[in-house]
């Protein structure tokens, strides 16, 4: 069965533009309480891999070498609102039911309970190429 991956961004203006940090404590509850029933009717269906939310771009770091001495630099610093906010991976029977799977997080609640409709990503993992016997 392919695996893919849902990338769940955050992008002000799409169903929410309102910041999680400015949610309520009870609209925080409910979208993390859904973001659970979802990983549990995955698990049940025999479908999760995993899942996890991510931390704000003000805490990411990013890395370049030349094969020496790596950069590390603060960032990314994205010129617009879009963030990625966390990622599940599922081991489903088509790329259709990973489509079906994508748009029932796309409808998550938000503030009062509205769906956010932020986009889903979602792209199959390929898999590492293997070494040469």
């Amino acid at each position: 069965m392919p695996k893919f991956m849902l990338l769940q961004k955050y992008e002000g203006g799409a169903g929410c533009d309102v910041p999680m940090p400015e949610w309520t404590p009870e609209d925080i509850t409910a979208h993390i309480d859904f973001q659970h029933a979802v990983n549990k009717a995955l698990i049940e269906a025999g479908e999760y891999v995993d899942a996890q939310g991510l931390a704000g771009p003000d805490l990411a770091k990013s890395v370049t070498s030349d094969g020496t001495t790596p950069v590390v630099t603060d960032g990314p610093f994205l010129e617009s609102k879009e963030l990625l906010a966390g990622y599940r991976i599922v081991d489903v029977e088509s790329e259709a039911r990973a489509l079906e799977i994508a748009a029932m997080c796309s409808a998550a609640p938000g503030p009062k309970g509205v769906p956010i409709q932020q986009p889903i990503e979602v792209r199959q993992v390929m898999g590492a190429p293997t070494p040469d016997a």
